[in-house]
């Protein structure tokens, strides 16, 4: 079977990812990240009544017509405790930001724009217009208006207004299922005290970590031994928990103790593909089993978590109505790099910004994918396209983004 290029494996993963139907109510103060699973109009109108903008005095415009005007401050209106009277001809209220403008005032004078006089009166220094300074009742938004729409993602902003909006619950679609299971007898989880054939499963931490980014709820299933009953096992308690995602890390090519395609294979999944033309990743395994997504993904850590960023990220975020994250930019070489062969390669870099704000990667010189440290000190992956040919420093060079620089 010929390796399949990165973009038709991607494309075709997502041609069969179905996003989550299923939907619950939260409390507001959880919905941090979470998706609205229906349009949410507001309850009530804001704001409910018109409201000082600033600090000063309410007053009737044509009070002040002139610099040197004097009108007589007859109480104040604070947020909370508004004034209850009307504000009549040549008179004032000190009224405070927030606070509602009381019934006869249509005009706010700043504070520095007022000189105390005695008798509680004050003399203008400046002529504002009619309404200057006034939030009209409904400025923001009114009862029964649709501020935000069902598949937007409950930000900072989002939160605040559906809050300012008096809603205490919020319906959203539940989290996108995520179930990993470790293969191989050699793997032991970390703490663990280990024999002379044994290594710690590092990779189920750093893929736990890219699905929960992407908002998805895992299931860890352990490690699973290298055999077949094994596998099955844990491949029933991935469907008795609704996984949507089934992600395996090793054992997903054809070797003697490659187990995982062959069981999956047997218990019904359909192989929709496995071997892409990329380094690292090469062995990816996708398929589906029943209404759960199969995704196979390599032993090596750095394997594995390459083709979680560019595989698992973008199913997760499908699944779970988000947008698909950009994590590509433009960059320069900041040195060397040699001529690509047939496979996508993803080069592990430092990247500086430069004084006109542009990137400089700096790929570090072992690239093997076993090595998780250089994969942790990376800001991001030089992308080398098939075939590309041999690059100068300083040249042009897209990256794939893992962290802020």
């Amino acid at each position: 079977m010929s390796l399949l290029p990165v973009e038709d494996a991607l494309a075709s993963l997502l041609s069969a990812a179905r996003p989550v139907t299923e939907t619950e109510v939260v409390a507001i103060g959880n919905a941090q990240g979470r998706v609205l699973a229906r349009d949410l109009a507001s309850r009530l109108t804001h704001p409910p009544f018109d409201s000082s903008a600033m600090d000063g005095y309410a007053l009737r415009a044509e009070d002040i017509a002139e610099i040197g005007a004097i009108v007589t401050v007859i109480g104040e209106s604070a947020a909370g405790n508004r004034f209850p009277g009307t504000v009549l001809s040549g008179q004032a209220v000190r009224i405070f930001t927030g606070a509602p403008v009381p019934a006869g005032a249509d005009t706010v004078l700043i504070q520095e724009d007022a000189a105390p006089l005695d008798g509680h009166r004050i003399q203008t220094r400046f002529v504002p217009a009619r309404g200057r300074h006034i939030r009209p009742r409904g400025q923001d938004f009114r009862e029964g208006d649709v501020v935000l729409r069902a598949d937007d993602r409950l930000d900072a902003g989002r939160l605040t207004v559906a809050a300012g909006m008096n809603h205490a619950h919020l319906d959203v679609f539940r989290r996108v299922r995520v179930a990993i299971l470790a293969t191989g007898d050699e793997l032991l989880p970390p703490g663990s005290t280990l024999g002379p054939d044994q290594i710690i499963a590092s990779n189920t931490l750093g893929i736990a970590a890219i699905a929960r980014e992407n908002g998805a709820e895992i299931i860890d299933l352990g490690i699973a031994p290298d055999s077949k009953a094994s596998i099955e096992e844990r491949l029933a308690a991935a469907q008795d928990a609704g996984a949507d995602i089934l992600v395996t890390l090793g054992g997903a090519s054809v070797g003697d103790h490659d187990l995982v395609q062959s069981t999956l294979v047997g218990a019904g999944m359909v192989l929709d593909f496995w071997r892409i033309a990329m380094r690292p990743g090469k062995p990816l395994m996708v398929g589906r089993l029943g209404d759960m997504q199969v995704l196979g993904l390599p032993g090596n850590p750095v394997s594995s978590l390459v083709c979680g960023l560019l595989f698992l990220e973008p199913l997760v975020r499908a699944l779970g109505h988000l947008q698909a994250r950009h994590r590509l930019a433009a960059a320069t070489t900041a040195g060397p790099l040699p001529a690509n062969d047939k496979r996508q390669d993803y080069i592990r870099a430092r990247l500086d910004r430069q004084s006109d704000g542009s990137l400089s990667a700096t790929a570090f010189e072992r690239q093997d994918s076993s090595m998780m440290q250089t994969f942790a000190l990376s800001d991001a992956l030089i992308v080398r396209a098939p075939g590309a040919p041999a690059a100068d420093t300083g040249s042009p060079c897209t990256v794939l983004l893992l962290r802020d620089v």
